[in-house]
């Protein structure tokens, strides 16, 4: 079990289906200490290790409890073509979506302060809200309270739009939480596009630039669309995709080149990692295929920052309100809660944790 620090500067997280390290570096950025993460994807371990130097590489199944450190914060964008638009759509049938349960098995072993998950938005509303109710239910068995919104990445300082799940628990239940604010001021494409010449790979040939426009006529005679879409600079991009499909819906005009004569091309690696909030410094030593893949399943470190700091607060805050109850004088009785105990909440955790595995 987790040992329950009070009133410290810096928590600590680990970093389940870790991807790139987007989650890692927005709750960094708030001041947290990433002291285990996990991922099973080859490519994008590898690119996760450039950056952070270490990630354990086990199919979560076979991780160990034991071997996992004691934390603070569970982090988790478990994986989302089960539940997304764009995938197939398998929901819970699918074997990547019954790595869930392992957050769970993990949640019930560890008993951290708190956790945070991410997901397509679909999720609360795929097959009528009975697998988000699922995953909530299960998450409460394990003692915490949970809550959930829907965060867009336009409004935490980068100009995606970008809509994502965000599901959030505390063990202790009175621990008082709510989700960022949308940011004043909306950045725009403008802002993020490289000022230097682009290179010529990532235009368009005349010839496949033609063969979109023609496309998307054939769509629209018969009342359908047809999603490739040249973007406002003065706007926000639609949302970055890991696969091919939906990638010719975030193109930029550009100075016309001998490749393609209208100047159209696809935003460049460097402008995807601006889009999620990513650091210049950050390397990339897969396939070009590959880097987009990566960016387009990232979790925007914007909204992860943002999220962070709400959770540090909340943590922060019910320190302090422990560290003034044991301060109070001699003689003094204190008010009896609705809600339940931490210890009484882990029992309840123990008791149900049989039950959970057996959904693995």
């Amino acid at each position: 079990m987790s040992k329950k620090v009070v009133s410290k500067e810096k928590f600590t997280a680990i970093d389940l289906f870790a991807g790139i390290g987007g989650m890692r570096l927005g709750f960094e950025k708030a001041h947290f200490d990433i002291v285990y993460s996990n991922d099973f994807d080859k490519n994008a371990c590898k690119t996760y290790r450039e950056n952070f130097g270490e990630i354990d590489e086990k199919n979560i199944k076979d991780v160990d409890t034991d071997t996992i450190p004691d934390f603070d914060v569970l982090l988790g964008g478990f994986p989302c073509q089960p539940f997304s638009m764009i995938g197939k759509r398998k929901g819970m049938d699918d074997e990547r979506a019954k790595s869930f349960f392992h957050i769970i098995r993990i949640l019930g072993a560890k008993q951290p302060r708190a956790f945070v998950l991410e997901n397509v938005k679909h999720l609360r509303l795929y097959n009528k809200g009975e697998v988000y109710e699922r995953i909530k239910s299960n998450l409460e068995l394990m003692g915490y309270k949970v809550r959930a919104e829907v965060l867009d990445s336009k409004d935490y300082g980068v100009p995606q739009h970008r809509q994502r799940l965000y599901i959030v628990g505390f063990l202790d239940h009175s621990i008082e939480f709510e989700f960022p604010k949308p940011h004043r001021k909306q950045v725009v494409l403008s802002e993020i596009l490289e000022k230097e010449k682009v290179e010529e790979f990532y235009y368009l040939s005349n010839k496949y630039y033609k063969g979109l426009i023609k496309h998307r006529h054939r769509h629209e005679k018969n009342g359908n669309g047809f999603g490739f879409e040249i973007l406002d600079p003065s706007g926000i991009s639609n949302t970055l995709v890991a696969g091919n499909m939906g990638r010719e819906r975030n193109l930029i005009q550009d100075v016309p080149v001998e490749k393609n004569k209208w100047g159209v091309r696809r935003v460049t690696i460097k402008e995807c990692m601006r889009l999620q909030g990513f650091p210049e410094r950050y390397k990339f030593p897969v396939a070009m295929t590959q880097a987009y893949k990566q960016l387009g399943n990232a979790v925007t470190v914007n909204v992860a920052k943002a999220v962070a700091e709400k959770v540090r607060k909340s943590l922060l805050v019910a320190d302090t309100k422990k560290s003034e109850v044991t301060k109070k004088p001699s003689g003094f009785t204190p008010t009896t809660f609705d809600h339940p105990t931490t210890s009484q909440l882990h029992k309840t955790a123990i008791t149900q944790h049989t039950t959970i595995l057996g959904n693995i």
